[in-house]
């Protein structure tokens, strides 16, 4: 396990795209909208943001899917392998400078910190009923801000429970 490197790598199921991470990411966003179960064929996103900085594509050139989010309204571009169909990353125009990894995507799974400090869960209304929230970690019904940007109060357990407790 390459748990105690700052940078990481990844890429797509065939090889043809290639990325670096230079360092763990600020937060990881645990996602349970339609959108990202659909996007993913699991039942949440496991995403880590980083700054576009810290991100570089090292090989291959991704082809991107322009998606209008039915939250916000706002643009979500889908990069991914144009041979293989994986996903590698999104940008967002509600979120200029960030890229949202897909976690599944990195060559050591292990190397992704989660932890409950710079961690939530978001759009746990349409949460599978089964999934189990964890301690400590911020909890939102839906997106932790309004589309204005205006932060919501998170819900924190202190015992797990499952999302169709919530």
């Amino acid at each position: 396990m390459s748990t105690h490197q700052t940078s990481a790598e990844g890429g797509c199921l065939c090889g043809a795209i290639r990325y670096q991470l230079a360092q763990q990411p600020a937060r990881v966003t645990l996602c349970h909208c339609q959108f990202c179960q659909r996007s993913t064929g699991a039942a949440y996103m496991v995403q880590p943001a980083c700054d576009e900085a810290d991100f570089t594509v090292t090989q291959g050139q991704t082809k991107t899917y322009r998606h209008i989010s039915a939250g916000s309204g706002k643009a979500i571009e889908i990069h991914f392998c144009d041979t293989c169909g994986t996903k590698i990353y999104q940008t967002f125009e509600r979120f200029p400078g960030a890229v949202g990894l897909y976690s599944g995507t990195l060559d050591d799974p292990n190397w992704l910190k989660v932890t409950p400090e710079a961690s939530k869960h978001i759009f746990l209304n349409t949460a599978r009923a089964d999934t189990i929230l964890p301690t400590k970690t911020p909890l939102f019904k839906e997106h932790a801000m309004t589309t204005d940007g205006t932060a919501i109060a998170p819900q924190v357990l202190d015992s797990p429970k499952p999302a169709s407790e919530l």
